[in-house]
């Protein structure tokens, strides 16, 4: 069984910065981490390796330096990392990474199943998958929360979280999933694993090295503009009414009673 698994990097949420002139962000010298809802994907992968047999690769699209990330996963027990990284991708939005990352899964050949996260904490669309899936034409589950089922040669069964509860889905493989929290909790890299993954050679795939549109690729190519970045401003201030004893909550109910009054939000009639 030939499970693949798109991850990314993304910055630390307290890294997050945007360029207000192309909309886009700003990921040069950001600390980053693997995206956290990937490693959901990760274990997802893991286990049903060491359920059913077969091997695991992990890519991930981005600068050269992303290459940590599917050293990472490799550590939590994917086998094979694959790098998708040229200048041409750059400003990729969710249409145009999903389609440059299936023709990526496309160089790999045969696969079984693709199983993605829910979504991106920097981006947080959740269409990366559905568009991989939409690209290469596969059946496909999202919000997947337990996978009862795997028969490799046949199919599996998957538990969707939806908001009345859980959808049961038989689907054909190959498919391609993204999972949600629910599915199983993350292991950690062990120390063989850091020393297996240290020493892997990850694969190098360039622009030149897949078959892509050019209109389809990077900033130019993604149909989503971002037309304006604004700061949100935190404008609302507060009076901080202290009771440090009985004798001063008499006069703090009275504070937040007048203060109630003033802005109308106390029952018709005001106060009694």
């Amino acid at each position: 069984m030939h499970i693949v698994v798109p991850i990314k990097q993304v910055p630390e949420t307290s890294n997050v910065k945007m360029d207000p002139v192309t909309g886009t962000m700003i990921r040069a010298g950001v600390g980053t981490v693997v995206n956290p809802l990937d490693l959901f994907a990760i274990e997802t992968a893991v286990r049903l390796k060491e359920a059913h047999g077969g091997r695991i690769t992990t890519l991930t699209m981005g600068p050269r330096g992303a290459d940590k990330a599917l050293r990472e996963a490799m550590a939590m027990g994917c086998d094979d990392g694959v790098l998708v990284s040229d200048r041409a991708f750059a400003g990729s939005d969710s249409w145009a990474t999903s389609y440059t990352l299936s023709q990526a899964i496309r160089k790999l050949g045969e696969f079984d199943l693709i199983v993605a996260g829910e979504r991106a904490t920097d981006g947080d669309t959740g269409q990366v998958g559905p568009g991989i899936a939409a690209w290469l034409d596969l059946p496909l589950a999202t919000y997947v929360a337990a996978i009862p089922r795997v028969e490799p040669a046949r199919g599996l069964t998957v538990e969707r979280l939806v908001e009345e509860g859980y959808q049961v889905l038989d689907l054909p493989l190959p498919a391609l999933i993204t999972v949600v929290k629910e599915v199983a909790a993350p292991r950690l890299p062990t120390l063989r694993g850091k020393k297996r993954a240290k020493a892997a050679e990850i694969t190098l795939f360039t622009a030149a090295d897949l078959d892509l549109e050019p209109s389809y690729l990077g900033l130019k190519g993604s149909p989503t503009k971002v037309v304006k970045v604004a700061t949100p401003r935190v404008t609302r201030g507060g009076t901080l009414v202290r009771a440090p004893d009985e004798d001063a909550v008499a006069d703090a109910v009275e504070a937040l009673l007048a203060f109630l009054d003033a802005r109308d939000l106390l029952p018709t009639g005001g106060r009694a």
